[in-house]
């Protein structure tokens, strides 16, 4: 059955995602909504620039029939988003994060249940090779007794990121209400990675910092997270965004009982480090290249894999790859070192 998709704000990522549905043999891109008119919007390639475009949710909802809507607006609009949608009968694909706080997250998946709808988080980088060969490792008791897991992102965010040519501020980049920080914008993949590896941390101290001059934006860009991980774990997460210029790297450390393993690159896609009485060092498939947005970069570009889990759960074929509830518990951790520190 071919599925029809909407794609809720065509910035960046909604480039992305409506790209992907027009390619998908599987799919159909009906519709797109986005306030700025059709002429302001960079219509990415495959997709025709002739496509019914409404300036908001509601027009769109009470005008085209479609089973999916993917939200790809600013991070303070995705709860209210997907549960207008949700309410009108739609599955939901929420890039990440879910939302920005745990009661909106509660709202998400209560208007889910009622609506017998499905939500699908977007954290695209548990299809790296290199995190899927962690978690089936990890799940197999290769390493023995696990006794710490650091995490450490290291990236660049300055001023292009935050202003426009012309030094104004961005409309949502380092906002308050609508970005929620670094941990929310930048790094809740390789959070996610961490719950989805090792089960959700509980934060035991540690310290924010705001390193970057000037008032780009109101909250931390540099933290240090000490936490505790089921079974006992030992863990850290070291996280930045003031390296100059470009992205510098995204590790994710294991320090088990029989072995060592330490992720890396740029964003945590390579096995660096294996010496292990019970693994050999793989040789995995390289991972897709980094979304790339100009002036900085982000994450793996693995969204297929989501267009793809879309579609074979619309039909039958396969389970919710990344829950609505896994993407509580990426909020709820980010949540607790907003609070604890």
């Amino acid at each position: 059955m071919l599925v029809r998709f909407a794609v809720i704000g065509l910035g960046h990522i909604g480039r992305r995602h409506a790209s992907l549905i027009a390619a998908h043999p599987g799919a159909e891109l009906a519709a797109v909504c986005d306030t700025r008119p059709r002429a302001a919007l960079d219509w990415p390639t495959g997709v025709a620039p002739h496509l019914p475009l409404f300036p908001s949710l509601a027009d769109l909802l009470s005008t085209v029939p479609v089973e999916v809507a993917c939200i790809c607006t600013p991070n303070g609009h995705h709860a209210d988003q997907a549960i207008r949608c949700l309410n009108a009968g739609l599955d939901v694909v929420v890039e990440k994060p879910l939302a920005l706080t745990v009661a909106d997250c509660d709202a998400i998946l209560a208007a889910a249940d009622r609506a017998g709808r499905r939500v699908f988080g977007v954290m695209q980088n548990r299809y790296s090779p290199a995190s899927a060969w962690l978690k089936d490792i990890v799940d197999a008791g290769l390493l023995g007794r696990i006794r710490q897991v650091h995490l450490d992102c290291f990236w660049n965010r300055d001023a292009r990121y935050y202003r426009d040519g012309s030094g104004r501020p961005h409309p949502w980049h380092g906002d308050a209400e609508l970005d929620g920080g670094v941990l929310f914008t930048q790094f809740a993949h390789f959070i996610d990675l961490l719950c989805w590896v090792f089960g959700a941390p509980r934060v035991a101290g540690g310290r924010l910092a705001r390193q970057h001059g000037g008032e780009l934006y109101p909250f931390a860009d540099t933290g240090q997270v000490q936490f505790d991980l089921p079974g006992g774990i030992l863990g850290s997460l070291n996280f930045s965004t003031v390296v100059w210029d470009q992205n510098f790297e995204s590790t994710l450390t294991v320090i088990a009982e029989e072995g060592t393993v330490k992720l890396g690159g740029q964003y945590m896609n390579e096995v660096r480090y294996c010496h292990a009485r019970n693994v050999t060092p793989p040789a995995l498939p390289q991972s897709p290249p980094a979304n790339n947005y100009g002036p900085y970069q982000g994450s793996a570009a693995n969204h297929h894999f989501v267009i793809d889990n879309v579609v074979e759960v619309r039909n039958g074929r396969a389970e919710v790859a990344t829950t609505g509830a896994e993407g509580r518990t990426v909020v709820a951790v980010i949540q607790a070192i907003h609070d604890r520190l």
